[in-house]
């Protein structure tokens, strides 16, 4: 193989330039020919790639969001989308694909290699930490200590007027962000995707807490399909708790930007070389994680279709030093 492609596609996560860095410098090492292709699969169908050299990728491990951009491609989507793609692939005599991003891409990667069987590796970034097959995803690390930072300051008010605070973070279906936030910023309570908790149940914790003479709370919510669910949980709380200051904080997509953490940094790095080195081994479709600090590669099928659920212990710890 003597010449490879790297794209970023879905959201963007901090990390995501440290990762292209380490996929273009990894094929230069083992003198590969590497093209950055710009705007996802929609620049895949536009023949919008250009190649890249070890100077492409200077001053960027630090920077957040992606050099190479990002943007949805439905027309990817179709059989005719995705011919023009493998077309223009072919006339740059691309031999494999890396593909950043999370499980809409890797759906996408998968139907492309099953009809055309262009080698492509998955490397997982998304702040989500939703993808099975690597302990954890390029970006949700700065997400998470972006969220705490928000948190700590959110104390201060809340400990001065004596509130409660609601704070919404992303996450979609994954509570990952909003159980590593509510640990490590000592939040009084957590509502996650992945369990069943009803207003009441959040009434009954914070009752308890005043109780206990608390003077103000942090509720973390992931925000699950519909950003805003904490507004209306906040609501129904409100006529419950009338003697308390109630309100809301939508964290929103500050958590999807900003410069990566050592950690992102180191990942997004192992990851990117881990995918070039995959590709010149032979792997083909398949995504490159880490577990156990481990590199390991899973079918790209299973990467998106296996559930990555949380750890009970998170959950456990969180009901025991929330008191």
């Amino acid at each position: 193989m003597k010449r490879i492609a790297v794209f970023t596609s879905g959201g963007d996560a901090p990390g995501m330039n440290a990762c292209i860095r380490a996929v273009v410098r990894g094929a230069i090492y083992y003198e590969v020919e590497v093209y950055g292709i710009y705007q996802g699969y929609q620049g895949m169908i536009a023949g919008d790639m250009v190649k890249m050299e070890s100077y492409s990728v200077s001053n960027i491990l630090q920077r957040g969001g992606t050099i190479l951009k990002s943007a949805r491609s439905d027309d990817f989507k179709t059989k005719a989308g995705r011919k023009l793609a493998y077309n223009n692939l072919n006339a740059k005599g691309i031999e494999g694909v890396i593909a950043i991003g999370g499980d809409g891409s890797f759906t996408g990667a998968t139907i492309f290699y099953e009809e055309y069987g262009i080698p492509i590796i998955g490397i997982p970034g998304t702040i989500d930490n939703d993808i099975y097959g690597t302990d954890k995803t390029i970006g949700f690390d700065t997400a998470v200590n972006t969220t705490l930072d928000a948190i700590d300051k959110i104390r201060d008010t809340a400990d001065s007027h004596g509130r409660i605070f609601f704070i919404e973070v992303m996450g979609r279906d994954s509570g990952y962000i909003a159980i590593q936030s509510a640990i490590g910023g000592g939040a009084e309570s957590v509502i996650l995707p992945e369990r069943d908790v009803t207003a009441e149940d959040v009434v009954s914790n914070l009752q308890d807490g005043i109780r206990r003479d608390k003077s103000f709370s942090i509720v973390v919510v992931a925000e699950k399909d519909d950003p805003g669910y904490s507004v209306e949980l906040a609501n129904a709380v409100k006529e419950a708790i009338t003697d308390k200051d109630i309100r809301v904080t939508i964290l929103g997509h500050i958590q999807r930007g900003g410069a990566p953490t050592a950690t992102d940094r180191t990942l997004a790095s192992r990851l990117g070389l881990g995918a070039v080195e995959g590709l010149l081994d032979g792997k083909k479709d398949v995504m490159v994680g880490i577990v156990n600090d481990d590199m390991i590669y899973t079918p790209l099928k299973d990467a998106i279709s296996k559930d990555k659920p949380l750890n009970p212990d998170l959950i456990r710890a969180m009901k025991i030093l929330s008191l």
